[in-house]
């Protein structure tokens, strides 16, 4: 195997979650980290709706959006965050066809720092973007993306029936010759 930093090598995407609440700074210092991603034409096109669970209606709505099977693990997670893309360049009101990688990008970074903190991250797509959108009054240049639970790691046993946690060592990747290409599509980088 190749050797890669462990902050990559060992994260994963729990459903357990701790009841410790995540501390201001270290959730600060995430978005930190996502404000440092690179972007197309330095646009910088994320937005981030953040629920602290116990702190306001934010959460409570967040959680709504998510889809049964994620909303039965994800209230565990101490912070729920929607991911937002504006579609549009700021500059000159273009489409911005980059603005999900972009969004990808800050996330990645939060996703790294957030392993660096000791903290958790699962992703997903499961959630219904329109009933966001309507909830926390997005505006119709902005896309969601993606939802995130994120906190410290809890016990699998806490799990609701019926949903199980993957162990870390599970995680499965394609072989790099089957992405990585070098003379043409579907042949292999020769240096690999």
């Amino acid at each position: 195997m190749i050797k890669i930093h462990d902050l990559l090598m060992h994260r994963w995407s729990p459903r357990a979650f701790s009841n410790r609440e995540i501390e201001k700074d270290k959730l600060l210092t995430l978005f930190e980290a996502a404000r440092w991603a690179p972007s197309c034409f330095n646009e910088q096109p994320w937005s981030f709706i953040v629920g602290r669970r116990g702190q306001g209606k934010t959460y409570d709505g967040l959680l709504k959006c998510l889809i049964e099977f994620n909303q039965s693990w994800a209230a565990s997670a101490p912070v729920l965050i929607l991911n937002v893309a504006r579609k549009n360049f700021a500059r000159n009101r273009k489409a911005n066809l980059h603005a999900w990688y972009d969004v990808g990008q800050a996330m990645a970074n939060l996703l790294v720092e957030a392993t660096y903190q000791g903290l958790m991250v699962h992703q997903m797509a499961g959630f219904d973007s329109e009933l966001a959108r309507t909830k926390f009054k997005i505006p119709d240049e902005f896309e969601p993306v993606a939802a995130a639970a994120l906190g410290y790691l809890g016990y699998p046993a806490i799990l609701p029936q019926g949903v199980e946690e993957k162990a870390p060592d599970e995680r499965k990747r394609k072989p790099l010759d089957t992405f990585v290409f070098g003379t043409g599509w579907g042949n292999p980088f020769a240096d690999l």
